[in-house]
């Protein structure tokens, strides 16, 4: 998993998940993935491949601003695509106000908001920031490439259909889509909230109790196993990490046997075509994990906690295969 690889290889893309201020994890993991620095502007480049980001470049790491220059420089210079994680929507609506100076913005100005972008505030510059969130505003929902697909959180053709009939195609053209994108209620709201995101489950109404996630905040619905087989049980339909307590501190109680909602399954992915996405903070290596199928492949592997980096090769292949995963702890 960690052996460099050479120049050497077939056309393709090397997918690579959420990076969240990791910067030197990145520039190592495309060394290793055999992309160079080419003049003028510095870029990575690989003689045949081309990168493609899942979302999430930017809050918690520590080197921030030089992941946005390298995945920027290569999105300019043509050898990666970026597609927008939640961390970039929500860093765009945090910074617009609407209506226009009203000191009202779309991502309110919480305590809660507040921590979750503290480091990229702190670490770039108000002029840094407004050139990055512009470059935001420029970035796909997803990628629907020949044979591939690319989305942050969830593919989802219901919500993919929603969003093209509310912009007219992947991209944010103006605030009123923004308005209408962060206003619960409205369309483009949840199918955002289901691309980027992932679809959740309420626990408490299906009699479970609420939980602390692992920022320590108190939920009461938990992730969606969207892309795994049909479930027979709640346990294996939602995310609950082992690490998870109730709110007063108890291990939380297992889930598997609680009956899996039938709503669960109108989620699953049967795509022809493998699709990649971050989001979902997966540990550990590849080889050893369950939350990937034949046609889906999570590679968010928590880069940010200390794991591992984590690309896909993707050279054609109408299936994931193990040995294509590439991680740089």
């Amino acid at each position: 998993m960690d052996a460099t690889l050479d120049e050497r290889g077939t056309r393709g893309y090397d997918i690579i998940g959420d990076v969240h201020g990791c910067a030197a994890k990145l520039e190592a993991l495309l060394v290793d993935l055999g992309y160079r620095p080419d003049a003028p502007n510095g870029a990575y480049r690989h003689p045949l491949r081309t990168v493609i980001f899942v979302g999430d470049l930017i809050d918690r790491g520590p080197e921030q601003l030089r992941v946005l220059e390298v995945a920027k420089a290569m999105a300019d210079a043509g050898t990666a695509q970026v597609v927008m994680g939640n961390h970039e929507f929500n860093a765009i609506a945090y910074a617009t106000e609407s209506p226009a100076e009203s000191g009202n913005y779309l991502r309110p100005h919480t305590d809660k908001n507040d921590h979750q972008h503290r480091a990229f505030l702190e670490q770039l510059s108000d002029v840094q920031r407004a050139h990055y969130l512009d470059w935001f505003m420029t970035l796909p929902l997803w990628l629907d490439l020949d044979g591939l697909r690319v989305v942050h959180a969830c593919w989802h053709p219901e919500s993919v259909a929603v969003v093209q009939a509310e912009l007219g195609g992947n991209r944010f053209t103006s605030i009123d889509q923004l308005v209408r994108a962060t206003t619960d209620g409205e369309p483009l709201y949840q199918a955002i909230e289901t691309l980027l995101k992932g679809p959740e489950l309420s626990l408490t109404e299906h009699g479970q109790p609420a939980y602390r996630d692992k920022d320590g905040q108190v939920r009461t619905s938990a992730r969606v196993r969207w892309w795994g087989e049909t479930a027979s049980s709640l346990g294996e339909t939602v995310l609950v990490e082992s690490t998870f307590t109730t709110e007063d501190g108890s291990p939380y109680p297992p889930l598997n046997h609680v009956a899996a909602p039938a709503a669960s399954h109108s989620y699953g992915y049967d795509g022809p075509v493998p699709v990649f996405f971050g989001h979902y903070w997966r540990g550990g290596t590849p080889e050893h994990l369950v939350d990937w199928t034949a046609r889906t492949a999570c590679l968010d592997f928590s880069a940010v906690k200390g794991e591992a980096l984590t690309a896909y090769r993707w050279s054609g292949e109408s299936e994931v295969r193990a040995e294509n995963f590439v991680q740089r702890a």
